[in-house]
């Protein structure tokens, strides 16, 4: 056990040094490049009103996994498939966020495209929901192949989807992103599920190494390459650690966990789809764009939606208490 918490908090360090450390220099490399978030006449949804550098996603890639190989040391499939998915985010999202530097918005099919491949990608290679266990007879309830990779899918896709929807305020996606990595880790760590808690005491120390950069004001932007890419580890580490051999009841866990985004934007593309427009339209129907409209502060907003996020993640921790 000690061996594993030396190993956790490695894991942590090692991620949240590189990219604290990696973070200025690509930040001064966007600006050579104009690669950088304009502010423009939506001003409803750019609140920034200076150029923000857009590169953070390549050191939160560069972090995780260059952390993933050295403590892992695991190259299976499972482990190319994260990356190979991870590297198809981070192309469709470097290219959606360089339309945004010239002021263009990039389609939403290509995008949809990728981040389902991404998720057939981890399916494939193992990582998927299979099954609960039933709580009358005990007896684990395996899921046809079909659903399963239905609801894998729809996993992935749908975490991947909320988290970037969630990126429109300093420190917020970041900030609920953290917060729910560290709630998989405790969960993961609570069920003895080793690799499922590397990856989320990684993505913390990412996370929050980030945060020291884009909390208000922030000084760089992770764009929908990074916003996706976290995303996608969130809804992996789920998957490999809190949704293996649960319950009926602890498959609230992950969702508690990650509620924030996920009712918000189930929410807004509830709302989107009622009006019949595209569920990437991007407008200023999300929580801390009403909040802000009500009156709150940048900092009044993320501090709200944090305090929510946590007392959700505390409930999924309470729900996994009771489930030992």
């Amino acid at each position: 056990m000690a061996v594993n918490n030396i190993l956790f908090a490695l894991s942590f360090l090692l991620s949240f040094v590189i990219v604290y450390v990696l973070i200025p220099p690509f930040g001064k490399l966007a600006f050579r490049l104009d690669f950088v978030d304009k502010p423009r006449q939506d001003q409803e949804r750019k609140i920034h009103r200076e150029p923000i550098p857009l590169t953070a996603s390549y050191v939160i890639f560069i972090g995780f996994v260059a952390t993933y190989l050295l403590v892992e040391r695991n190259f299976s499939v499972q482990t190319l498939a994260i990356i190979g998915g991870g590297i198809l985010l981070l192309v469709i999202g470097t290219i959606d966020d360089w339309y945004k530097t010239k002021g263009k918005d990039f389609p939403a099919l290509p995008k949809l495209v990728v981040q389902v491949s991404a998720a057939v990608l981890v399916y494939a290679s193992g990582i998927s929901f299979t099954g609960f266990f039933n709580p009358i007879s005990g007896e684990y309830v395996v899921l046809p192949a079909l659903l399963q990779f239905i609801l894998t899918i729809l996993w992935i896709f749908g975490v991947t989807t909320v988290i970037n929807f969630s990126d429109g305020m300093d420190g917020l996606a970041g900030g609920l992103s953290a917060i729910s990595t560290l709630t998989l880790l405790i969960v993961a760590l609570t069920m003895g599920q080793t690799n499922s808690a590397v990856m989320a005491a990684i993505l913390l120390g990412v996370t929050v190494a980030y945060l020291r950069y884009n909390k208000p004001p922030a000084k760089i932007f992770m764009g929908d390459a990074g916003a996706t890419f976290i995303g996608f580890i969130l809804a992996v580490i789920a998957l490999d650690g809190a949704f293996k051999q649960a319950t009926v009841l602890s498959l609230f866990i992950p969702i508690l966990a990650l509620g924030v985004p996920i009712f918000d934007n189930l929410f807004v593309v509830v709302r989107r789809f009622m009006q019949g427009k595209s569920i990437y339209e991007a407008d200023a129907s999300q929580a801390h764009y009403r909040l802000l409209r009500a009156g709150l502060t940048q900092k009044q907003v993320v501090a709200v939606l944090c305090l929510v996020s946590t007392c959700l993640c505390l409930s999924s921790i309470i729900l996994l208490l009771v489930q030992i």
